[in-house]
């Protein structure tokens, strides 16, 4: 009986690990891309505010928030292969376009690795039957030249300008120029207004070509939204960080 309970043991350990590897191969064989690019305006006119990385003050465009595989039925894998952790060396050529495409906003300030990191470890690694970490990185920008939101926005006349825009022009402008519906988030400033935050476009598993999204996030977004300036920054006599422009003044964190 203790030798029968001893192969029995086994057995399981084995079984378990079978399962393991069988869960996580699955978690990788994703259907199509998010990829969502974020206005650095809405993300520090917050209550929250916002650090702005030590490499400085990214510029006044969509930045990259992150490449994700999705599932058709809404659903996403994360954190897929704990062995295939970030590593800067890796992405060392792409890192000026990184930091200038993919900035951090968090608090603490910081260099972006940490940032890259979590959007690798918890999303990259899903991506692995399609893209390796360099080519999960690369991918991204590539896709970032390729949708140049604030272009295509301006082009229709809405601007980061402090001003409110129905939510439909916002849309339209976009897939007339994409060809694609794409999602948006909205969030809240500090007064409560709904401002456009990000915008999610489908991308095939290959993270090339741009795709009808068989799923499109929730918006929480009202039918009018604000377009918040994010501009030159001065600090004031208290050493906080305040943007200044045509709309109001904006207060952020200091970093």
């Amino acid at each position: 009986m203790k030798s029968s309970n001893g192969v029995s043991i086994i057995f399981l350990h084995i079984l378990l690990i079978v399962m393991q590897l069988f869960s996580q191969c699955v978690s990788q064989d994703f259907d199509y891309f998010y990829f969502v690019q974020q206005w650095p305006g809405s993300y520090c006119d917050t209550k929250r505010g916002c650090c702005f990385p030590t490499t400085g003050k990214p510029k006044a465009d969509f930045g990259i928030h992150g490449l994700w595989p999705e599932y058709n039925d809404g659903s996403y894998p994360s954190n897929c292969d704990p062995d295939s952790l970030f590593d800067p060396s890796v992405v060392s050529d792409l890192k000026e376009d990184l930091q200038r495409n993919w900035p951090t906003l968090a608090c603490p300030s910081g260099d972006g690795n940490a940032f890259w990191g979590h959007e690798w470890n918890k999303h990259g690694t899903c991506s692995e039957s399609s893209l390796d970490q360099h080519g999960y990185f690369a991918s991204a920008l590539k896709l970032k030249t390729k949708i140049d939101l604030l272009t295509i926005l301006t082009n229709s006349g809405i601007k980061p300008d402090g001003r409110f825009y129905s939510l439909n022009r916002v849309r339209n402008a976009i897939r007339e120029a994409t060809g694609f519906t794409p999602g948006i988030k909205c969030n809240v400033d500090g007064d409560g207004n709904s401002q456009l935050y990000e915008i999610y476009i489908c991308v095939d598993k290959n993270g090339f070509e741009l795709i009808r999204c068989p799923e499109l996030p929730n918006q929480r977004c009202k039918s009018t939204i604000e377009f918040p300036y994010f501009g030159a920054i001065t600090t004031n006599a208290n050493g906080t960080m305040e943007t200044v422009g045509d709309a109001d003044v904006l207060k952020l964190s200091a970093a």
